[in-house]
This record gives structure tokens, C-alpha cells and sequence, in this order.
């Protein structure tokens, strides 16, 4: 079984020219769409999941489903939903290939370090799971504005010609918006996502995690952080109910030690006097969101 995760942004032929192209097996596919944005931003976009399911179904004879990213802004959450649905098509015993050309980049970003982070902890499965990009022939903006800068010099021309005041409005807003167009480019602004204009991009560890680091990972993910290593150990021992012992801190601090910076990068730590402030990663808790139902 050949699944191919396809987020949907406002691009058609990428996401399905390189498959029929290139005659590859499509057996299923998941398109998934943004319901957060401008009203015209979001029915365009599931206007064009439409027009490819019904391709998908027609030209390849793949089984096709929509699913909806509830805020395409949110990278926490589009991993997660990446996690468990790649982990899903995975257990199912299928083959699962990874879009990344479309959608914002947070949700094409989170979809592919997901794929990365499960070939890392799969390894058996590794062979099966494949991320790609497919580049455009051409962009169509640059066509359209200089169509609409032969479009203003006609209306320019039949406004000399006929007086009349709504040709000479609608060049102006014509110009105003080629003028922002050659100042800025295709976007506007910088947005404010959860009070911030940066959304982090953690790196995927290259390593896979152990039955005792999960329950240490598991641990920071639902107590946060801990004035010590020793802190965490005692809650470890008595979450685990056993005796807290100088044996079990070293066992401790020698996993931490390997999830932490210098190690798999799950756990960050900050050095207050003789103590190590312990907490997860941004990788971390992506780690822990993701097996949290595990």
C-alpha cells in the first residue's frame, strides 16, 4: 500500500503532476487542508482539495481522504498529527510518502521532521517512509502583474477617452496594490503566532529513545521542570516505587547526560549553583506530545 500525505495549500500541479509523470503507485492518499486563515484563502484551498480528490480518484484510482489541520500556524500540533498519522499508515503495514511543497511552512516543516523523527525511532521502517519536494515549472505572480500593468495602461487609455470615474478608481487601486507588489514581493507583514513572529523549527534527534529514557521524558513532560537532577530522580523512584539510592540518582543523571545536549537533545539543562534546572527540549516535548498516548 503506497500512501502519499499531501498538505494542501494553494498549488494543484505540484501534487499530483510528479505522480502521474513520474508513474509512481499511488494506493491511497490523504489530503490535508487548512480551516484557519481569510475566508477567500480557505475556500480557495478546499476548492482546489476538491478538484485533486476527484483527480486522485479519476487519474490514479487512489483512495482518497481530506483531513483538516486545525490551525495551520500551530507546529506543536501539525506534529503531532503528523506523528500519529504517518505512525498510523506505518502500522498498517503501508509504504508513506511525504508532500512538502505546499501549505505554510510550519505544517510542511512539521510533517517532514516528523517523517525524520519516526525513521530515526523506526528503524526497521525506515525504508518505508519518504519525504519529497517537487519544484514549480514557473510562478504565476509575476505573470499576473505584468497582465495588470497591460490591463492599467488600457484603462488609463479608455479613462482619458470616456470621463468616467470608476475606470480611474480601479486603476488606481490597481496601482497601489503593483506599487506594494514591487516594494514587499507576494506577502505583506510579518504575523503574530502565540505573541511571537518566530516559530521554532527544532532539529530531529539522530537517535532513538530507550525503554528507561521514555519514562524520564515521560516524567519532565508531566511534572515540567525540576530544581535538580536529583529532583527528578527521587520523582522517578517514587513514581516507579523504588528505593531512591545513590545507585538509581547515577542511573538518572547518566540518562539525562544522554538526552541532553550533548546527547540526543530531548532535555535542556541550566546550571544554578551546584544544581542542573532540568526540563525538555523543544525536540522533548514534540517527543512527548507525540507518544503521550502511547
Amino acid at each position: 500500500m503506497q500512501t502519499h500525505v499531501i498538505p494542501v495549500g494553494f498549488d494543484y500541479d505540484r501534487l499530483i503532476a510528479p505522480l502521474v509523470r513520474d508513474r509512481l503507485d499511488v494506493d491511497r492518499v490523504v489530503l490535508l487542508e487548512g480551516a484557519v486563515g481569510s475566508e477567500a484563502n480557505v475556500e480557495y484551498s478546499q476548492h482546489l482539495a476538491e478538484k485533486l480528490e476527484q483527480d486522485f480518484e479519476n487519474l490514479l484510482g487512489a483512495e482518497t481522504d481530506r483531513v483538516s489541520v486545525s490551525d495551520v500556524y500551530d507546529y506543536d500540533a501539525a506534529f503531532a498529527q503528523a506523528f500519529d498519522l504517518i505512525a498510523e499508515e506505518l502500522d498498517a503495514g503501508g509504504e508513506v510518502w511525504v508532500n512538502i511543497a505546499s501549505m505554510p511552512r510550519t505544517v510542511s516543516f512539521a510533517f517532514a521532521t516528523a517523517a525524520h523523527s519516526l525513521a530515526v525511532e523506526r528503524e526497521e521502517d525506515r525504508s518505508r517512509i519518504h519525504t519529497y519536494y517537487t519544484a514549480p515549472e514557473k510562478y504565476l505572480e509575476t505573470e499576473l502583474a505584468e497582465e495588470l500593468r497591460k490591463e492599467i495602461e488600457l484603462l488609463s487609455d479608455l479613462a482619458d477617452d470616456a470621463d468616467d470615474d470608476r475606470i480611474t478608481e480601479r486603476v488606481e487601486s490597481a496601482r497601489a496594490l503593483l506599487d506594494e507588489f514591487d516594494e514587499r514581493g507576494t506577502t505583506i507583514g510579518a504575523k503574530e503566532i502565540d505573541g511571537r513572529h518566530v516559530v521554532e523549527i527544532p532539529v530531529a534527534s539522530f537517535s532513538n529513545v530507550k525503554p528507561f529514557e521514555e519514562l524520564v521524558l515521560f516524567t519532565l513532560g508531566e511534572h515540567g521542570e525540576f530544581a535538580s537532577v536529583s529532583d527528578l530522580a527521587e520523582t522517578l523512584a517514587s513514581d516507579l516505587g523504588e528505593e531512591y539510592t545513590d545507585s538509581f540518582r547515577s542511573k538518572v543523571i547518566y540518562n539525562v547526560d544522554r538526552l541532553g545536549p550533548g546527547g540526543k537533545g530531548y532535555i535542556e539543562q541550566e546550571r544554578e549553583g551546584k544544581s542542573h534546572r532540568t526540563r525538555l527540549s523543544r525536540i522533548g516535548e514534540l517527543w512527548v506530545r507525540a507518544h503521550e498516548n502511547d
